[in-house]
């Protein structure tokens, strides 16, 4: 881990100028009749999940790049997710995904409790074939015409339930790529009523404190249709598996320009908003650095969830999920972390009573305005004080970078290897 001496250093040089621009910060905001003090309560609260998978080297279809010091297994990949955590204060827990993880459950629990994390929802892997195994996922998994298939991809599930139990997680996220590239290929009814039956068969197996996430994809790896493509897809499977299952929504699994802030809004409504997997998008499901690229769309969906957030029953896990091309894993994931924060944060700051009146008279400009008063808003100084009152780093990039930690653990790890891509 990290010394903590050198996030006590770093932060010297920079704790006059913070002590600054908080008291400014907080007498702007008092003029707008706004305590500094309870949104930073609030960023202190505010967590989010890192996944084990982000904190290596991600790639394309035509090739991986990977850089230096990449976690070699699931244990260093605790190591770096740790790392985030102490220098963020945002990301107490892990997100693990299985066969990827899989490891001894005693000895994940030490080496989590060693640097400082818990664990969130497990995540299977049913999209692609592992070395041993008997059947093929090549033509679809949980919506397989064969049987024999999706009994197999569903013993995998529960499997992944089992090994969450003795961790410490609490629900497990079931996405798969199946679907179809050619029309006619596949019945998309009875397809869907397969992918039903395996689903039902997994619920049965969920613990009693457990939930079970669905989550959607329009398109990838399959071209023409996807089993569980949109939101309406999810929703319907959640309704039919029961209360302990709820739609998991990633922020770039959706059709160019969809509103998925109304999709928040409705999957609330309904009782069946379960988690986000946060990411940012320009063309696709391109999984970039959360709030590089939209930041407006997710200050949007916080705006509905602070909105709401006393909704009934309303539970939900927050969790990254990206691929980090051409940039250091750590320090993305640590730049997304705070970015997500602080759009929960600006969400926090919309003057509620003010925007009710004039959605009440129809006063649609000044109700625009009120939402961009509030996404304007410079917070920067609130999250690096929530940060530095937890022992965290006021700039946690730049003490990352002072640390040398990307040296020093590559001189232990073994050299990634680069990789080609399906393109030919």
């Amino acid at each position: 881990m990290i010394d903590s001496s050198i996030i006590e250093a770093e932060n010297a040089a920079r704790r006059a100028d913070l002590a600054e621009d908080y008291d400014a910060l907080g007498a702007r905001l008092a003029r707008r009749g706004i305590e500094i003090e309870a949104l930073t309560a609030r960023a202190v609260a505010f967590g989010v999940a890192v996944p084990s998978w982000g904190t290596g080297t991600g790639g394309t279809r035509f090739a991986r790049f990977p850089g230096i010091g990449e976690p070699a297994g699931i244990f260093d990949k605790l190591d770096d997710c740790g790392v985030i955590h102490a220098l963020t204060r945002a990301t107490p827990r892990v997100s693990l995904h299985i066969p990827w993880d899989r490891a001894d459950p005693a000895l994940l629990r030490e080496k989590a409790e060693e640097a400082g994390l818990g664990f969130d929802a497990m995540n299977s892997n049913s999209f692609q074939d592992q070395p041993g195994q008997a059947r093929s996922y090549k033509f679809g998994s949980l919506s397989h015409t064969d049987a024999a298939t999706r009994a197999q991809a569903v013993e995998h599930n529960l499997d992944c339930i089992e090994i969450g139990r003795a961790i410490g997680s609490r629900a497990l996220t079931v996405w798969i790529g199946d679907g179809s590239n050619f029309p006619g290929q596949t019945s998309l009814s009875r397809q869907f009523d397969r992918y039903l039956d395996s689903m039902k068969a997994i619920y049965a197996g969920l613990p009693p404190d457990w939930r079970l996430f669905s989550e959607h994809k329009i398109y990838e790896p399959a071209f023409y249709s996807t089993v569980v493509q949109d939101w309406g897809t999810s929703l319907m499977t959640a309704q039919e598996l029961g209360p302990k299952a709820q739609c998991l929504v990633d922020l770039g699994h959706h059709a160019p320009n969809v509103n998925i802030e109304m999709i928040v809004a409705r999957l609330i409504r309904a009782g069946k908003l379960g988690g986000f997997h946060f990411n940012d998008s320009k063309y696709g499901d391109d999984d970039l650095d959360s709030g590089t690229i939209e930041p407006f769309r997710l200050f949007l969906v916080f705006n509905e969830l602070v909105e709401l957030e006393d909704s009934p029953g309303l539970d939900l896990a927050h969790m990254i999920d990206q691929s980090h091309n051409v940039t250091d894993p750590i320090e993305s994931l640590i730049v997304s972390a705070c970015e997500i924060q602080r759009a929960f944060v600006q969400a926090s700051l919309v003057d509620r009573t003010a925007l009710e009146a004039y959605r009440q008279s129809n006063d649609a400009l000044m109700a625009a305005a009120t939402l961009r008063a509030a996404f304007r808003t410079d917070v920067e100084p609130i999250l690096q004080m929530a940060r530095l009152r937890q022992g965290g780093a006021i700039d946690p990039v730049a003490c990352f970078r002072a640390s040398g930690w990307r040296a020093t653990v590559a001189e232990r790890r073994p050299k990634a290897a680069g990789g080609g891509g399906g393109i030919v």
